[in-house]
């Protein structure tokens, strides 16, 4: 006969298997809900369900033997003052196993363990409008706002900005100037003379 088989080993030594289930325990007492595999979750509820008992106990000697599985001393306050208070006159059966079916991969059943008085929380509810915006028409909307601000400039800033550009057209007229001068060719001093047709006098 095969003695001490209870208990299910996951795969794991004792000491792995036990820091296992701290952490579970610590993101259960701090998110009230976890998602893990059928097998572990059947072998934390025991465990959950002796914590929120000591947590309903409320001693000193409840608060020691508590942590043990957990360290954090404001998951344990968060456990003594939240969750066992609302299971003072609940006799067992602070948790409950909703199965969510096989995992894609390896196959494993998948669970939830969760309190059996949790509620999801609702997230704040956006306008469609609002949801609707994509990430180009908030960029269209941010150009507009940059255009309408620069058209609303004060009008010094724009005195400034015209005073800015008339040296650049000076500039530009100045060396334009002697590139039309060099292109004019001077006249040559044939041109100048003007002929005259001389008079042939009778003989």
């Amino acid at each position: 006969m095969r003695h001490n088989a209870a208990g299910r080993k996951l795969g794991r030594k004792t000491g792995h298997r036990l820091a296992m289930f701290r952490n579970q325990l610590a993101s259960l007492v701090a998110s009230e809900r976890i998602v893990t595999t059928v097998a572990k979750a059947k072998e934390l509820r025991p465990l959950a369900e002796r914590i929120v008992t000591q947590g309903k106990r409320g001693t000193i000697h409840a608060r020691r033997l508590v942590g043990r599985w957990m360290p954090d001393r404001e998951l344990v306050k968060k456990l003594f003052d939240e969750i066992a208070p609302r299971f003072a006159s609940r006799p067992g059966g602070y948790l409950r196993i909703v199965k969510l079916g096989s995992r894609q991969g390896d196959g494993a059943e998948m669970a939830i363990l969760e309190f059996v008085d949790f509620q999801l929380k609702s997230k704040p509810s956006q306008p469609a409008a609002e949801a609707g915006k994509g990430r180009k028409s908030r960029q269209k909307e941010d150009r507009s706002a940059g255009e309408s601000a620069a058209a609303q400039a004060s009008p010094e800033a724009k005195k400034t900005r015209s005073v800015k550009a008339k040296p650049a057209q000076k500039t530009a007229g100045s060396r334009a100037a002697p590139k039309a001068k060099a292109k004019a060719a001077p006249k040559s001093p044939a041109a100048k003379k003007t002929s005259t047709p001389k008079k042939i006098g009778s003989s």
